[in-house]
């Protein structure tokens, strides 16, 4: 039976105000610094965790439906 290779884990637990500190090598390895912006996506496997981009984290990213060519064309010279 072949191995899956061994990736860095990294353990933080979780306060009772469902804080948690990120531990540094998660930090170094995302680039973060105070303000960033993560996010947290879900999949059938689990949870993936990264920094949300300026785009991400806009006020009309969940308005997707508003996103197409056509609406592009329509309204943005606006």
């Amino acid at each position: 039976m072949d191995r899956l290779p061994r990736r860095p884990t990294a353990f933080s637990k979780v306060s009772v105000k469902s804080q948690t500190v990120i531990p540094r090598e998660v930090r170094q390895r995302l680039k973060l610094k105070p303000g960033d912006t993560l996010r947290y996506r879900m999949t059938d496997d689990g949870i993936l965790l990264d920094k949300a981009t300026e785009s991400d984290d806009g006020p009309f990213v969940a308005f997707s439906e508003w996103t197409s060519e056509a609406d592009e064309k329509a309204y943005g010279g606006l």
